[in-house]
């Protein structure tokens, strides 16, 4: 069985815990949350340091060193982070559903989630050539496929 299934969120080690990460990029994307309705909107401008054809992040060891307010993804804040999109495993595993088929844990590669229109690969801009942020709210990262 595989350690997803068999553990819990806070029972994994930090390597198993990375693995879930599918490199989709959407937790790089900068939010918007209207003060009045506390809607929550996706922009296609994408911190500084993802790479947009890798969707990984450039410095992701040293990531809060650039980007101080970088969030870190644990098993303790997980359920608070209500920006996560419904396609993260984190978010998923935290409500009690299984990994989506295109998930790489399950498929070995990064490919079927960029193929089925998941990832951010591609639909970024960087966010030093955003000058309204408001001006790049999109709806493409709300996409859930499983």
């Amino acid at each position: 069985m595989s350690f997803w299934i068999e553990k819990k969120l806070h029972e994994m080690s930090d390597v198993q815990w990375e693995s879930l990460c599918d490199g989709c990029g959407k937790c790089c994307l900068n939010k918007i949350i209207d003060d009045e309705t506390e809607e929550l909107y996706y922009t296609d401008a994408a911190c500084h340091l993802l790479d947009d054809d890798t969707c990984g992040c450039k410095r992701y060891l040293e990531r809060f060193k650039y980007v101080p307010a970088c969030t870190a993804i644990t098993a303790d804040n997980v359920a608070e982070l209500t920006w996560l999109p419904d396609s993260c495993a984190y978010k998923r595993l935290n409500e009690g559903r299984t990994l989506p088929s295109w998930h790489p844990l399950l498929t070995g590669s990064k490919e079927a989630m960029h193929e089925a229109g998941i990832s951010v690969k591609g639909k970024t801009v960087n966010e030093t050539k955003v000058r309204y942020v408001e001006d790049h709210i999109v709806l493409w990262p709300l996409k859930d496929v499983d």
